[in-house]
């Protein structure tokens, strides 16, 4: 007896699986925890605090890239896995107040990424030391390993956002990230 799987099962299972991988990797990134003096250090929700100039995220801001349409990318991590990859987070805000869509030239003008759609697929690391070029990860159906079908942001709208590359040698911590679109930044790489 022979097992047949449906595109759309497939897709489906795809869809669930990134989800998940989303859903946990937004949990992680909560506050809480000790600070370097070893006293809790303060959560609060962006509605608890009256001053806007605290509102923000703690997270360390590697690099602000303005875009298309008063779209700013904020690279908040790039971090090196033990399997050789480089997985850049972030997050991705209308600051216009006017609703905005990140352009479709992000994905860049290969064929394979274009097929599934908009996605952040244009994205690259350059290193100047080894002069190479990294590009998105696509896993085995062509897809980027990227934030993909990004909705139109409202205005003061934001949302995640991630990225995955080979990782450059142990040796390269600098590289320029690169997003058709957007101005160009230099970001480290931790780990």
């Amino acid at each position: 007896m022979s097992v047949r799987f449906t595109t759309r099962a497939r897709t489906g299972a795809v869809a669930l699986v990134v989800a998940a991988g989303l859903t946990l990797g937004v949990a992680g990134c909560g506050g809480g925890g000790d600070s370097k003096d070893g006293k809790p250090k303060a959560s609060a929700s962006k509605g608890d605090d009256p001053n806007p100039s605290t509102q923000e995220g703690s997270d360390e801001i590697l690099a602000e890239l303005r875009g298309e349409g008063g779209l700013i990318l904020k690279i908040t991590s790039a971090t090196r896995d033990a399997g050789g990859f480089v997985t850049v987070n972030g997050e991705l805000k209308n600051d216009s107040s006017e609703p905005a869509r990140v352009s479709l030239r992000a994905a860049g003008v290969e064929t394979e990424i274009l097929r599934h759609g908009p996605s952040l697929g244009g994205a690259t690391l350059v290193d100047s030391a080894s002069r190479k070029r990294y590009y998105v990860l696509r896993d085995t159906d062509g897809r980027p390993l990227t934030t993909t079908n990004m909705p139109r942001l409202k205005a003061g709208e934001s949302i995640p956002v991630f990225m995955q590359f080979p990782a450059p040698p142990v040796e390269t911590s600098e590289v320029s990230f690169q997003l058709p679109s957007f101005a160009s930044g230099t970001i480290q790489i931790s780990g």
